[in-house]
């Protein structure tokens, strides 16, 4: 299909990138990580290692296991907000064999890195909130996010059972979509670039290195029983901490979601308008939120500056609210991360309501 059209006029991008060059110029900073993101990735991965070790090798009583392996669930979560998500987008080092390095975490985990890089890095951060092209709002048949979705009976209840389906994410990415996308060669409706050679021996490597870490490795030392109860305690936690984050960002009451003008296949606004008018920040000054989710409630500083590492965002922020008010564009931003469950909550009602 074809994919929608932005203005080619981009005088408001134009004056963000030339503020934000201006004030990393001023300072004197690398717009990539820098050792807090460092020593917060060394933390993160030192404590997967140490809770998959104590799980596997040394398991503790059923009880304290289930809770591990859900404290388990949060830890795999925060390296993909926090390590793996700067690496792919190439913003966690300014060498690119570390972000390559911090990039490939999420294959171990069972993650595709090239799908992953298509889907979101691509598609995602250029045509958010588009029906039809953004893949990141097709949940269906579970799951009704805007207007233009197919209404089901099942979708007056959504607001009630989002948890649940938030929580089979991480199960159904490493177990099925990932491999739905690779044989259908498509992301949704749109046609993933031909794979390498080396490609497709990468993506094979590493579901099978997944495939005995998580699962074979973990059955042979602890047994099956044990092993399906703490890798579903682990992934359903993983899944719901994944995808509430990523749905405060774009699926609450204030965000649009807007389409190309049927004829001409063009967008109204700029690109950069775009991602401001369809992304929504929360929690903002929670620091203890903003550390273990990797800046992403600052998800409209990332949609505009992806290639910049999150440490940066609060201090980039003020730059960006600035210029919003400057152009007389709203800045989505929730001060409570309750207001924006609350928020987006709300949101699901209305969509679960028949149109």
């Amino acid at each position: 299909m074809a994919t929608p059209k932005f203005p080619t006029q981009k005088s408001f991008h134009g004056e963000l990138k030339s503020r934000i060059g201006e004030y990393f110029k001023q300072k004197g900073k690398s717009t990539t990580g820098n050792s807090n993101l460092y020593i917060k990735a060394i933390i993160l991965v030192s404590a997967l290692l140490s809770v998959y070790v104590h799980l596997v090798f040394f398991t503790p009583p059923a009880f304290w296991a289930v809770i591990e392996s859900a404290f388990f669930g949060c830890i795999i979560a925060a390296i993909g907000f926090n390590v793996m998500h700067d690496g792919a987008h190439g913003s966690f080092s300014r060498f690119q064999w570390i972000n390559n390095l911090a990039s490939n975490l999420a294959n171990f985990l069972g993650a595709s890195q090239h799908m992953w890089k298509s889907k979101h890095n691509i598609i995602h951060h250029t045509y958010t909130n588009i029906h039809g092209v953004d893949d990141d709002i097709e949940a269906r048949p579970l799951l009704r996010l805007c207007d233009e979705q197919v209404h089901y009976k099942i979708h007056r209840y959504q607001h009630v059972y989002f948890p649940a389906a938030y929580s089979l994410l991480y199960i159904y990415w490493i177990f099925v979509t990932d491999y739905t996308k690779y044989f259908r060669g498509k992301i949704g409706n749109i046609p993933l670039r031909k794979m390498t050679v080396k490609e497709h021996i990468s993506f094979w490597f590493y579901k099978l290195a997944h495939a005995f870490i998580f699962v074979a490795l973990p059955i042979y030392m602890v047994g099956f029983t044990a092993w399906i109860i703490g890798f579903l305690t682990m992934g359903l936690v993983a899944g719901f901490v994944l995808s509430i984050v990523f749905q405060l960002a774009h699926t609450v009451e204030h965000t649009h979601f807007p389409l190309p003008n049927e004829a001409t296949g063009k967008m109204e606004d700029e690109w950069a308008i775009h991602q401001i008018k369809t992304t929504a920040n929360f929690a903002t000054r929670n620091k203890v939120i903003s550390w273990l989710v990797g800046g992403l409630n600052f998800q409209i500083e990332h949609h505009l500056f992806p290639k910049i590492s999150h440490v940066h965002y609060p201090q980039i922020s003020k730059i960006i609210r600035q210029a919003c008010q400057d152009f007389n564009i709203e800045y989505v931003e929730y001060p409570k991360l309750r207001q924006a469950v609350a928020s987006h909550v709300t949101y699901l009602r209305q969509l679960g309501k028949a149109s």
